[in-house]
Parts: structure tokens; C-alpha cells; sequence
């Protein structure tokens, strides 16, 4: 059997914990950890370690957190443990080309999308948003471009018409994990093979921002949908509600019927009791889970036999904007 690879890992939140969790389990050897510095949380606003420095200390290994890795001093710990390989997984960080160059075999990356599509900081997010029908992982090898170097492995993945960023997530890190550990065994025995990526179908992810998640009505309702879903659990798709904010956590989109197909963009429509049925620029949007302001995520049954009184039909969505 090949020798273990000796690795330093890169990442940050719970995802890349995953991939960590899955190489310390592995004959691979771990080194050391780099991290993005502990950032304030919660509502005390206290300094938080990040899901991957809690697990690296709770295993003893080194772990550095640079605001950068620009200088040389940042370097050194990855020059000074004479790693094969360094394995990046949602770091955060731009890796120049010094320290790509500093392990015996580069490095290498697991992006959550079937590359070249979805390059960037919300892979998943945005296919989901996009109505993809298909995610996955890629292991790329890494140069300076983003997210644009060779392909080692990839393992696909269908997404469902009920599928959450949230669900997406957990199943790509399960999925990548595997995907990381398969790719270094391969990687170690000479048997991975680098592949381009095609020059067709590149898509960017850019960052989520709070301010995209307020839902228009005068779209589709098959368009806010998967909205609603890529925005669970950040940062939640949300309307107005008279002068409150209601946060939209789980809905689907279905075809407009009858004097449905006369009302007005952001309506409430008379319906059963498990969704709240908003009209839209075309079809209905049934949503399924909301919150109310000081209150925690409801179903919509809940929602109605509590607050019914909040959500007479006729009532009017984002009615302010």
C-alpha cells in the first residue's frame, strides 16, 4: 500500500469540518490546520473559533489563523512541516501563488458544484436559485484563478423539487468528504488524473447578500420558490406583512386557478390550512414554514390556527414596496 500523505488543511466553517473530520479518520496524516481568525458571535458578540479550529484543537494539531497569507512569516509554518499535499475546503482566504507551490504535490480543493459551472463564494445557494436539477463536488487541483484549475474527481447528485440550501449542504459535505479521502488514495498510488475544465458553461456564484432575499411578487412563483429554498438557512428569503417582516422558510410553486388568476402580485388567496397561498406575477406560491418577528419558524397550519388573524385572504404581501 502507497505511503500516507502528510497534509495541512485549510478551512473554515462546518462544511470544510466535514472533510477535516474525514482526513483525520483516514491513514493520511494531518500536520497542521490553517483558519480564518476567530470572529465575534452570538449576542454577546464574543470571539468564536471556527468549527474547524474546535475540531483541530480537540485533536491536538496545530492550528494558524493569518488575517492573510501575503508574507512570508504566514508561509513558514507550511514550509516547516514539510507536507506532500495541502488540502483546501472553504477557507476564505486567497492562496498565492507562493504558498500553492510550497507543497510537494500543490494543493488541492473541493468546490460544491459540478465545475466549470458555479465558480465562486455560493455554489449551492445559486443552483438551487438557478432551479438546477443536478449539484455535486469537484476535487480540483488549485492555481490562482478561482475555482478554475484541473479537475481530479467529481460525484453528482440530484436536486429535489423540495430541496433546501440547508439539505444541499449537509448532503455535498457527506458527499465531498468521501470524494476528498477517494482522490487522496488515488492521489498517493499515482492513479488521479488531471482533467481541464471545459471552456463552456462557466457560471459564477457571487456572495449572498440579505438585501437580495426580499421576494418580488410580480415574478414567477416557480422563480420564488427556489428562492426561498436557496436562501435557507441564509439569509432567508423574507416579505412584509402589514408592518411586520415574515420569513419565508420553506415553499412550492403551483399553477394559478380560477379567480386566482385575477389577483393581485402578493395577495393572499383562500386555501387549505397547510400553506399560506400568495399570488404571483404567474402561479401560486404555497408557503409551507414562516416566522413572524419574535417568534420561532412555524408551519403554516400552525401559523393560521395561532395567528389567523394575520393572514385574512386579501391581504396584500410586500405591500410597501
Amino acid at each position: 500500500m502507497p505511503s500516507p500523505l502528510r497534509i495541512a488543511f485549510a478551512g473554515t466553517p462546518d462544511f470544510a469540518a466535514e472533510h477535516l473530520r474525514a482526513l483525520l479518520a483516514s491513514r493520511h496524516e494531518v500536520i497542521c490546520v490553517y483558519t480564518q481568525p476567530d470572529r465575534p458571535a452570538g449576542r454577546g458578540r464574543r470571539l468564536t473559533p471556527s468549527p474547524v479550529k474546535a475540531l483541530a484543537l480537540e485533536h491536538g494539531l496545530a492550528v494558524h489563523q493569518p488575517e492573510k497569507l501575503k508574507t512570508p512569516d504566514t508561509h513558514a509554518p507550511l514550509i516547516d512541516a514539510d507536507i506532500d499535499l495541502l488540502v483546501v475546503v472553504a477557507y476564505g482566504l486567497i492562496l498565492p501563488r507562493a504558498v500553492l507551490d510550497i507543497p510537494r504535490l500543490g494543493a488541492i480543493n473541493v468546490h460544491a458544484s459540478l465545475l466549470p459551472r458555479w465558480r465562486g463564494a455560493a455554489p449551492i445557494q445559486r443552483a438551487i436559485e438557478a432551479g438546477d436539477r443536478e449539484s455535486g463536488v469537484t476535487i480540483m487541483a488549485m492555481d490562482e484563478g478561482l475555482d478554475t484549475g484541473d479537475m481530479l474527481l467529481t460525484a453528482r447528485t440530484s436536486i429535489e423539487s423540495t430541496t433546501t440550501a440547508a439539505m444541499l449542504h449537509d448532503q455535498l459535505a457527506e458527499m465531498g468528504a468521501s470524494a476528498l479521502i477517494e482522490a487522496l488514495d488515488r492521489l498517493s498510488d499515482h492513479q488521479l488524473t488531471a482533467t481541464p475544465q471545459p471552456a463552456e458553461g462557466v457560471t459564477y456564484a457571487a456572495k449572498l447578500s440579505k438585501a437580495e432575499a426580499r421576494l418580488d411578487f410580480h415574478q414567477s412563483a416557480t422563480v420564488l420558490a427556489q428562492r426561498v429554498r436557496a436562501f435557507n438557512p441564509f439569509p432567508v428569503a423574507w416579505t412584509t406583512l402589514g408592518g411586520d417582516t415574515l420569513r419565508l422558510w420553506q415553499a412550492e410553486a403551483r399553477v394559478a386557478q380560477g379567480s386566482e388568476l385575477d389577483a393581485a402580485p402578493g395577495q393572499l388567496l383562500d386555501g387549505p390550512s397547510d400553506a399560506l397561498c400568495v399570488a404571483c406575477g404567474d402561479g401560486v406560491l404555497r408557503i409551507t414554514h414562516a416566522q413572524l418577528p419574535g417568534g420561532k419558524m412555524l408551519s403554516a397550519h400552525e401559523l393560521l390556527n395561532s395567528r389567523r388573524d394575520h393572514f385574512v385572504a386579501g391581504t396584500l404581501l410586500g405591500a410597501d414596496q
